[in-house]
């Protein structure tokens, strides 16, 4: 079986390294990971769906999350850390469906994705505001849920003439 150099990329981790000595190390390491993964999958979004809000909501995600992307690492890296960066193995395979998909099985596949990512990342944000101790990552942490929240109504919308649920 071939699997497409995109799939073949995300096999070898970009960055692997540990961040145990922060004791925000998880909420770190998890937001960096998922950005990066949401960057990926809505530049496939961008080429492989058929509906243009689809096409709009990914290129959306590639700019806004781009932006989270490039303040996470200098904010990690001042706490003598490093992020792993390299995707869940659900996240892989999340990428490699998208990559042979195309048209409206694309367009449900990452709708459903992008509303459990999400749910999940509202969920991630709000327990580091509640329970993180790191003051940059709970700064980081306050900034983002109006963008997820924003995102994840935007993509409720786009999904529901689609009956699409996740």
């Amino acid at each position: 079986m071939k699997l497409p150099l995109a799939s073949m990329r995300l096999l070898v981790p970009m960055t692997a390294f540990s961040m145990d000595a922060t004791p925000d190390a998880s909420f770190y390491n998890s937001a960096a990971r998922d950005g990066l993964f949401e960057v990926e999958v809505g530049k496939l979004a961008e080429g492989n769906t058929a509906s243009q809000h689809v096409k709009d909501f990914g290129a959306m995600i590639v700019k806004d999350n781009g932006v989270a992307n490039e303040k996470l690492p200098a904010l990690a890296g001042s706490k003598n850390g490093n992020l792993r960066t390299s995707p869940s193995k659900g996240q892989m395979a999340k990428n490699a469906e998208l990559e042979v998909l195309s048209g409206e099985p694309c367009d449900k596949s990452y709708m459903e994705s992008q509303m459990e990512a999400h749910r999940q990342a509202i969920a991630l944000f709000k327990r580091e505001i509640a329970t993180g101790s790191d003051v940059d990552a709970k700064a980081f942490a306050i900034s983002a849920p109006p963008t997820l929240r924003a995102h994840f109504a935007a993509i409720k919308l786009i999904a529901a003439p689609a009956e699409v649920t996740a």
